[in-house]
């Protein structure tokens, strides 16, 4: 049995991936051309290499605030329908290059109207986009629109996810940072998305702690918590030194909610001091239903492959593990139950089953 995954193995293993920015993303190079041809000036410099660089550097803060500042130069060169596709087909291309079958790209239309686009025509550029990239590289990407949680614009935004859900679009999210900006701001919007049977995820105990969680699952009706970290501060020990779940924890572990952790990106904000010292190797013993994902790839300096790989290096994870993590993924997605098993039973079993040398 070959039970210790290299990174090669890794990047050949079928991955999901529920969490990660579209515009956090992108390939240095294309901001390049795209900061040339669209006249953005505000670069730090025009050199790729470098300035991958600089993204990486400006994201190892330790501050979620300071971490979201990068995006001003992302967003800055995504403000046109051209740019939009161009973008989206790439983040497909790349993700199909390491292994993702299936993931969901999550974006604000809101932050790309400064060219003139109107909030339909920015998810149709990444739907098609999206559409190119699966024609020609095979992978299905779902999309996630998401307000902005500092803004006023959640209603707006929670209905065109309902009048794009069958066109490509999955789900609603709203991001941002989380500390005085509640999730309950937007309850009218999250009201309405239950009423409307849509599937929502909202981005809870990154930055802040546990009345965030509360509100996100027991005000909003959260259908998974993207980041979810901070549950660990419900997760005390008895007098045997064995972990006790409190009432929070325990019921997002009964009630099978999925957690959207990206450990590199927890690490980088704050939320997490190292690997091992990330709360994902307690939840996933505890039985949580955790899934991996790389939030801002560009930012982060990551991949799937290689979240997966320092997860390995780090908890000794074997295929089992995983197999574990990426079952849980498509579990959790937002698209139909029979394409979700079906592409359990007949994508990620299989091919783990080999990997592990069963056949």
């Amino acid at each position: 049995m070959n039970d210790r995954p290299s990174l090669e193995d890794i990047r050949r293993a079928p991955k999901v991936l529920l969490h990660d920015h579209l515009d956090g993303g992108l390939r240095t190079e294309t901001i390049v051309d795209l900061a040339r041809d669209g006249g953005y000036g505000d670069l730090p410099t025009t050199d790729a290499g470098n300035l991958r660089t600089w993204f990486t550097e400006a994201s190892n803060s330790g501050s979620l605030e300071r971490y979201l500042e990068t995006f001003s130069h992302t967003v800055g060169v995504m403000q046109s329908a051209e740019a939009l596709t161009r973008v989206a087909y790439e983040c497909a291309e790349d993700l199909a290059g390491d292994g993702v079958i299936y993931a969901e790209v999550r974006y604000a239309p809101e932050q790309h109207l400064a060219g003139g686009l109107s909030l339909e025509q920015v998810v149709e550029a990444v739907l098609e986009g999206f559409r190119q990239g699966r024609r020609d590289h095979g992978i299905r990407v779902g999309t996630l629109v998401t307000a902005m949680r500092h803004q006023a614009r959640s209603m707006e935004i929670a209905e065109l996810a309902v009048r794009y859900r069958d066109a490509g679009v999955v789900g609603f999210d709203i991001a941002g940072a989380e500390a005085g900006y509640p999730p309950t701001r937007h309850l009218d919007a999250f009201e309405y998305l239950q009423r409307e049977n849509a599937h929502f995820t909202i981005h809870a105990g990154e930055g802040f702690g546990l009345p965030s969680i509360w509100q996100a699952i027991q005000w909003c009706g959260a259908d998974r918590l993207g980041h979810g970290v901070r549950i660990i501060d419900d997760i005390t020990e008895d007098g045997d030194g064995a972990p006790k779940l409190g009432r929070l924890a325990a019921y997002v572990r009964d009630k099978r909610i999925p957690l959207e952790m990206c450990p590199t990106s927890n690490i980088q904000t704050g939320a997490a001091k190292s690997i091992a010292e990330h709360p994902i190797g307690l939840l996933r013993r505890l039985g949580f239903r955790v899934t991996v994902n790389t939030d801002n790839r560009l930012m982060s300096g990551t991949t799937p492959t290689e979240e997966f790989a320092k997860l390995a290096g780090t908890f000794g994870y074997t295929w089992d593990d995983l197999q574990w993590f990426t079952v849980n993924a498509m579990k959790s997605a937002f698209i139909d139950f029979a394409e979700r098993l079906e592409l359990i039973n007949e994508v990620i079993k299989p091919a783990y089953a080999e990997l592990r040398g069963e056949r």
